[in-house]
């Protein structure tokens, strides 16, 4: 199995933590992907994924892209240990406070929107950081909502063991509180996210300990 993978994406993040808790080995790929752009140039990586994003899983003779179809994938031929327990009910919980954060959230603040917003649209830094911070507020504020008083949320985002959720809270919520977000605002969330920390799955796939951040930092 190969994964290629960016300390710079959220998503490859998505799929690191998956595939830790899971026990799977795996080869990584470290693609280079430009700050300016958020796409790796070279041809022979557009031929693999022609988005020339993150991440991307080799599994055999077939190739995965779209780190929460990735994480559908793994929970399919992988099931043990689980990332989707429980009911059709559960899975339905688990995976709409996944969609909340990869597909509400993230998308928004992401570097790619930050460049075309400087470079196209002529926003200046701040306008931009304005943006990014209402978005991010509004996101939040919302999960911790569907969080706060829902019996279902427990050690984690839905009972006691870390699912598809938690895989995708960590991955968005880290970034912010490397930059000192007050994340003090949204309780459950930040209770959460310090659970989840405490695992090894967690943490030691963080970006900071990616060898490329290392390199390329």
């Amino acid at each position: 199995m190969k994964l290629y993978t960016s300390y710079l994406s959220n998503a490859a993040y998505r799929v690191r933590i998956a595939l830790d808790l899971k026990n799977l080995p795996y080869e990584p790929e470290y693609v280079l992907l430009s700050k300016d752009t958020g796409e790796d140039q070279s041809p022979e990586y557009l031929g693999i994924n022609p988005l020339g994003m993150v991440p991307t899983l080799i599994d055999g003779h077939r190739v995965y892209r779209q780190s929460l179809s990735i994480l559908e994938y793994l929970e399919d031929v992988y099931p043990v240990p689980s990332i989707l327990p429980g009911s059709s009910r559960d899975r339905e919980r688990i995976r709409s406070l996944s969609l909340v954060i990869a597909t509400d959230i993230e998308p928004l603040t992401n570097f790619r929107i930050q460049a075309y917003m400087n470079d196209k649209l002529s926003l200046n830094d701040e306008q931009c950081a304005q943006w990014n911070r209402h978005w991010i507020h509004k996101g939040l504020q919302a999960l911790e909502k569907l969080m706060e008083d829902n019996p279902a949320t427990s050690s984690f985002c839905h009972g006691d063991l870390p699912t598809m959720a938690d895989i995708c809270l960590v991955s968005q919520v880290h970034g912010y509180e490397q930059q000192g977000w007050d994340l003090n605002q949204y309780p459950t969330v930040a209770r959460i996210y310090q659970q989840c920390m405490n695992l090894s799955a967690f943490s030691s796939t963080a970006p900071q300990y990616q060898p490329d951040a290392q390199v390329q930092t």
